[in-house]
């Protein structure tokens, strides 16, 4: 970085790495306000905190918003060119590895839940109840789970003792240390993401069919819930573009680390920062119960404010 800087129009380069920080951190700022405010939302009304669909909404809302600020983490340090041991890495690691991976898996719950509900309503109550909700919550975790496992296995197996001790920049990349372990990351998150495909687009094609036979209120609620599947396949494609842009940084690191600095700067904004703010639009306004909740909420606390 210093060797940047130190070059004609280093300075520039570096006022523009303050802004885009600044930029980032006021993003961040306002996306985790907005989730904190819809998680209070959440446990304001019993109906949502027992209803499957608001419980899984409220599991990507915190996965999110631990996602965003842990990765937020990741961006100062490697800014700044802070670092720290890689004991401490690890666990900060451990925390993003799980969590990139809880909300799009969340995702794919959610619109199982729709097409449940939306094609074998009969069966809608007795499959999602609170208490499979919370098991399908615990499901949900141990698959994330797996690429952690696997990354940082290979990474057990491959380092010596005195590494851990060692001061480094903190990126998943620090537990790299073979090519094949890369290639072997690419490919389980490929396999989930493709799992994930698969049972969207499923549950895309026998909604379409409920919705071209339905009448009425079914069929309106049946164009609602192909609306919400359309948002999720969108959310998943992001997350999916997401696992690519560190094989397309690496590639641009070797060239020039300026055009490099600015594709990874717009990479976080929209394959972080995007796909987590869309969950609070598909679920939280659209959604009428938990904008009108949303609405009250707001209204008594200005009213409560004019009356102080």
């Amino acid at each position: 970085m210093a060797d940047n800087n130190s070059l004609p129009g280093g300075e520039s380069l570096q006022k523009q790495i303050k802004d885009q920080i600044v930029t980032v951190q006021i993003l961040v700022i306002i996306f985790l306000c907005i989730n904190l405010l819809l998680i209070v939302i959440f446990f304001t009304k019993e109906c949502f905190y027992t209803t499957t669909r608001y419980i899984l909404f409220a599991v990507t809302l915190l996965s999110d918003s631990l996602l965003l600020f842990m990765s937020d983490i990741f961006v100062i340090i490697n800014q700044f060119h802070i670092t720290i041991q890689v004991w401490l890495c690890i666990i900060i690691s451990v925390v993003v590895l799980v969590y990139v991976t809880v909300t799009p898996v969340t995702l794919t719950a959610m619109t199982l839940e729709r097409y449940v509900a939306i094609c074998m309503p009969l069966r809608h109550g007795e499959l999602c109840s609170t208490r499979n909700t919370i098991h399908c919550i615990l499901i949900i975790h141990c698959l994330s789970s797996v690429p952690c496992i696997v990354i940082l296995s290979t990474f057990f197996v491959s380092a010596s003792l005195s590494f851990y001790k060692q001061y480094q920049l903190c990126s998943i990349e620090v537990f790299m240390f073979y090519i094949w372990q890369q290639h072997l990351r690419s490919a389980i998150y490929q396999l989930q993401f493709l799992i994930m495909s698969i049972i969207l687009v499923f549950c895309y094609v026998e909604i379409m069919k409920v919705a071209k036979a339905a009448s009425g209120e079914d069929k309106k609620s049946s164009k609602k819930g192909l609306r919400t599947v359309v948002f999720h396949g969108f959310q998943l494609l992001l997350c999916l573009i997401q696992l690519w842009c560190p094989f397309i940084e690496a590639a641009l690191f070797q060239i020039d680390y300026n055009l490099f600095y600015d594709v990874r700067y717009v990479n976080y904004i929209l394959f972080y920062l995007v796909p987590r703010c869309l969950s609070p639009l598909i679920y939280g306004l659209r959604d009428e119960a938990f904008f009108n909740a949303l609405k009250n909420y707001v209204s008594f606390g200005l009213c409560k404010r004019n009356t102080i």
